[in-house]
């Protein structure tokens, strides 16, 4: 039985259908090459040593049935909770991108952490078993959420997504020609979500037919990036961004960048994500023109490349 295990798992970005995806609909997603390392320790005793020194958390001790965790760790104990680990055990975690980023890391760690306690403990879960037990975890520390970042960090490459892990279909697709811009504002992913969820019960036939509008612009980009086809996906994705923009989850800072990275000939750029901030991607035959762009209209532009492995036990 091993003693130590240390895992990795891939960031991600959203391509099209964020939103859309909470409500039954596709999105595409991809893995990114910055990737969220966990190491699970099994130590004597019965205590849980977690360090997460990336958010501020040194040397926490968790108990079994502690309810007020600090907010760095709340997903590594939701799913040390679901997995149902007995015994003594330290948890260290280590990220190459900023939990500033929208680049997925809550779902990183969760998908992590339950793969090194499944080589700890031997239990070998399938995808679907690690799906599925990371995607309760989230829940249960969110509330919302539709599992696109936990499918991106376990499979890796990029895929096809339906809520809730109804569909997941890896896409055969070369590595996408993307610059991605941060904005320098962090997204509150959860309350982006609410706000849609609010909007939608409003006005339920328009915010239901925007929806209905993205599918159908993520099932033609399906098909584009199957094929290489990287100037219909960049037209695909600016469509994507004007529905985007109807839902009020852009801001200013995403339209600069967006707009300078197409003004600079980008075949398609929009937001990344949950929106009000955050990220920005772009599709381009000519990424130094484009990166240059982005930063000279205030954004930080930040180098990964898609199509990542998913998660793996680092030798």
């Amino acid at each position: 039985m091993r003693e130590r295990v240390k895992v990795s798992t891939p960031g991600k970005l959203m391509l099209l259908g964020e939103h859309a995806v909470v409500y039954g609909r596709p999105c595409l997603v991809t893995a990114v090459d910055q990737r969220m390392k966990v190491i699970g320790e099994k130590v004597r005793g019965s205590g849980i040593t977690i360090n997460a020194p990336d958010v501020g958390i040194h040397n926490f001790e968790y108990k079994p049935g502690d309810e007020d965790v600090p907010k760095g760790v709340r997903f590594v104990v939701a799913a040390l909770k679901n997995f149902g680990w007995q015994g003594g055990l330290k948890i260290t975690t280590a990220s190459e991108f900023s939990s500033e980023f929208g680049f997925g890391s809550s779902s990183a760690v969760t998908v992590g952490v339950l793969k090194c306690l499944s080589e700890l403990s031997e239990a070998k879960f399938d995808n679907k078993r690690l799906f599925d037990l990371a995607y309760k975890s989230v829940l249960d520390v969110q509330g919302v959420g539709s599992g696109f970042d936990l499918a991106a960090a376990i499979w890796g490459g990029t895929l096809g997504f339906v809520t809730g892990g109804k569909k997941i279909e890896p896409l055969k697709t070369k590595k996408l020609p993307l610059v991605v811009g941060y904005t320098g504002i962090k997204a509150d992913t959860t309350t982006l979500v609410k706000m849609v969820s609010q909007k939608r019960e409003g006005s339920r036939k328009i915010v239901e037919e925007m929806f209905d509008r993205v599918e159908l612009l993520v099932n033609e980009a399906k098909v584009g990036l199957e094929e290489g086809n990287w100037e219909q996906v960049g037209g695909l994705m600016n469509e994507n961004q004007k529905e985007l923009e109807m839902l009020e989850v852009s801001s200013i800072e995403l339209f600069r960048l967006i707009t300078a990275a197409r003004e600079a000939g980008a075949w398609g750029a929009k937001l990344s994500g949950a929106g009000g901030g955050d990220c920005m991607i772009a599709l381009t035959d000519n990424p130094k023109g484009i990166s240059k762009a982005i930063a000279k209209a205030g954004g930080i532009v930040i180098n990964v490349s898609s199509g990542a492995e998913g998660v793996r036990v680092e030798r």
